[in-house]
């Protein structure tokens, strides 16, 4: 079983030394890759640089930076690649992001598969690039085949492989892939998997990237909301089923979404 696990780049000393301890645990594990977020517009490129340039030279795993290119120029995303390419990161995650509030140019890559296709015209396959998927269609899609649509884009942009949105019906899964095969799409595409470890946090999460959790989960998660024992203890449950209904299905990879902590993903990973 391969694995890989996403961070988001830490904004204090404090979070940096934890994050520092979260690599070295989760190392342990030999993951394919660690990947770090890029906020909305770039927000923060500064501190995910630095996130990146320390797991590149410090850890022994390999780095991919997530990458959008909302509100960005060529010129500044060709920039960002380019320090990238020098310091020996050939991995990225190429996204289109959120739009933030207000804004009114969103540059000259509107698109992920724009992003993407810039990206090979530039440097050729020197980057491997991974990009979005959404088992459960995107929240701004107007429909699943338009999802599919625009995940094909991507696809024929020059995608190399892909992680999706978490979920917890694995149905989705199964059926988007299938779907995707059916177009003559076969690049890898590895679920995204959401530890459970707060109620408040997960709905929060959900209804903004429009993730569907189903209602027998919400509804013990709102039984368990005072009682983080239980709420451990059940998410754990549900997390872990899913990973191995996956499995059993022939998943070789997961690419866990670790909010920056391991304790809970070593502990799903122990139990597989």
């Amino acid at each position: 079983m391969k694995t890989s696990f996403e961070f988001f780049p830490p904004q204090s000393e404090k979070g940096k030394e934890n994050l520092q301890q979260v690599r070295k645990q989760l190392t342990k594990v030999n993951p394919e890759y660690f990947s770090v977020t890029y906020g909305a517009g770039g927000t923060t490129q500064d501190s995910t640089f630095e996130t990146v340039m320390d797991i590149q030279k410090n850890d022994i795993v390999r780095v991919a930076p997530h990458l959008t290119c909302i509100g960005a120029s060529k010129n500044k995303t060709k920039s960002i690649l380019d320090k990238y390419k020098i310091n020996g990161i050939d991995k990225v995650v190429a996204l289109r992001g959120d739009i933030p509030s207000g804004m009114q140019n969103t540059g000259e890559l509107r698109y992920a598969n724009e992003l993407v296709e810039f990206i090979k015209s530039e440097y050729s396959d020197h980057f491997h690039i991974e990009v979005a998927a959404y088992p459960e269609s995107h929240p701004q899609a107007r429909d699943i085949q338009s999802e599919l649509n625009h995940f094909v884009g991507k696809v024929r942009a020059g995608a190399d492989s892909a992680i999706t949105q978490y979920f917890y019906n694995p149905d989705a899964y199964y059926r988007f892939v299938d779907d995707l095969e059916k177009l003559g799409i076969d690049i890898p595409i590895t679920p995204g998997i959401m530890p459970i470890t707060n109620y408040t946090n997960l709905v929060r999460f959900s209804n903004m990237c429009d993730a569907q959790i189903p209602k027998w989960i919400t509804e013990r998660l709102r039984l368990y909301r005072d009682d983080q024992e239980s709420l451990l203890a059940f998410g754990e449950e549900v997390v872990l089923s899913l990973c191995e209904n996956l499995i059993s299905h022939g998943v070789d990879s997961l690419h866990f979404y670790t909010m920056n902590r391991s304790q809970p993903i070593l502990s799903i990973l122990n139990k597989l």
